[in-house]
């Protein structure tokens, strides 16, 4: 049995889907209620990371584990290595690990420190592992839904920094792949889009998916942190825009690993416009 935490989010929700597909036995773990039916045969368990007591029953008869810190845990409270003792003793063999390209290409930056101590006490562990870095999610276009169906308007800083954002969906099967084949344990997959491309560029992917204009207006740095303060914590705020101003030459590089897993390319950002685009209409 695999379990999969952060069930309800961008990527657990199509992984959960992926592994049910397969035929694989799922427990779906969130900390609410799913909200949209799952697959048939998967079963759910609610349950806080924060308390890896609550995670015990859901691994009850698991061999493998996708493991995805969220909200408040990014702040590094997360028990990890109690956490990753509860799987052991539970008979969890694997895990893949949901990360972060910046914890890797910004090894000294603080917003991305709770991640680096994820990826320690994961390899400490003493199960077969797996690391996926994805780089920006291609949903984070998802903040632009409700002004979009509005106002047909997007507000972005840096409207012409360009990285090569990754399709969710691609990440979920990197990660169904990882979880049940052999041949990725200790392994580190950064994971990104096919091409660069920018606010702008994503805007007029969108209006190209609704087939109506959609204006873009550019936000200072400034207004924008005021708008990610909301709901992110200061420093993961700050290394956010550090990273969507001023991208390191390895951020935005294409990296081969979605290909090298899944032996496809990956979508590109225009793919996951037409997914989603009931979102923004």
């Amino acid at each position: 049995m695999i379990v999969v935490t952060g069930a309800n989010g961008n990527v657990g929700r199509p992984l959960v889907e992926t592994l049910a597909a397969a035929g694989e036995r799922v427990t779906a773990v969130s900390r609410r209620p799913t909200g949209t039916e799952l697959p048939e045969g998967v079963r759910h368990h609610r349950a806080d990371l924060a308390d890896p007591g609550s995670l015990r029953p859901a691994l009850e008869g698991a061999d493998a584990l996708f493991l995805l810190f969220a909200g408040e845990l990014l702040a590094g409270t997360a028990p990890t290595g109690e956490l990753l003792d509860t799987a052991r003793s539970a008979g969890v063999r694997r895990v893949v690990l949901l990360s972060s390209q910046a914890a890797g290409t910004r090894p000294d930056a603080v917003s991305h420190a709770p991640m680096r101590a994820f990826e320690d006490a994961v390899r400490r562990a003493g199960l077969d592992r797996t690391i996926l870095r994805p780089g920006g999610f291609a949903s984070n276009a998802f903040a632009w839904a409700e002004p979009v169906r509005k106002e047909r308007v997007i507000a972005a800083p840096f409207p012409d920094v360009a990285l090569p954002v990754v399709d969710p969906a691609d990440i979920a099967e990197v990660a169904a792949v990882a979880l049940r084949e052999p041949g990725h344990a200790g392994r580190t997959y950064e994971l990104t889009g096919p091409a660069p491309i920018s606010p702008r560029g994503q805007a007029d992917a969108i209006a190209d998916a609704l087939g109506e204009p959609v204006r873009f207006t550019e936000l200072s740095r400034e207004q924008a942190r005021a708008q990610m303060l909301g709901f992110m914590p200061e420093p993961v705020a700050d290394g956010t825009l550090d990273i969507l101003g001023e991208p390191t030459a390895d951020e935005q590089r294409v990296s081969p690993d979605v290909e090298r897993v899944l032996g496809r390319p990956p979508r590109p950002f225009a793919d996951w416009a037409i997914r989603t685009i009931a979102a923004f209409r």
